[in-house]
């Protein structure tokens, strides 16, 4: 009887925090790649978000790593009974910093990805590459690629 009640609640407070189809809120989560860290997003509207990250870069050298990006959205790639999986493209900005070599890079980022939002959960799953042109101290070309997770915190109503 205590686990069928148990199974009971569960399944009611899983339907009460399930996203809608289209994503919304805030999520905040985890990188891990080129960098690896904290990510956090938050959405504007259907199509429209901006993410961020605190993260720990180990290519080449060992660096504080700080991103923010605005993503565009494509429309549902399957059925909405299936979840959400936009492919997006952004444009952002990127500052690393070397504690080693007291090395500041200062960048412009160009993400390029995919992100699945569970459809009964309130969790996205996301794979990115991001084509990336340093600006301080040089110019040159660079990269990320990352897979994540985040927790989207649905605003109340939805």
């Amino acid at each position: 009887m205590k686990q069928a009640l148990l199974l009971a609640i569960v399944a009611a407070s899983l339907s009460t925090v399930a996203a809608a189809p289209e994503p919304s809120g805030f999520g905040l989560g985890f990188i891990a790649g080129e960098p690896t860290g904290l990510s956090a997003k938050t959405w504007t509207g259907s199509r429209i978000a901006f993410d961020a990250a605190v993260a720990w870069s180990v290519y080449r050298y060992a660096a504080l790593h700080v991103h923010a990006d605005v993503l565009w959205h494509t429309r549902n790639m399957i059925r909405d009974d299936f979840g959400f999986l936009p492919l997006y493209a952004g444009l952002g900005g990127r500052v690393k910093l070397s504690s080693g070599s007291n090395q500041l890079l200062i960048g412009a980022r160009i993400p390029l990805g995919a992100e699945y939002v569970f459809p009964i959960l309130p969790l996205g799953v996301f794979l990115e590459v991001v084509p990336i042109v340093d600006l301080i101290p040089a110019t040159g070309f660079n990269w990320n690629s990352a897979a994540g997770i985040r927790y989207y915190f649905v605003p109340q109503g939805k």
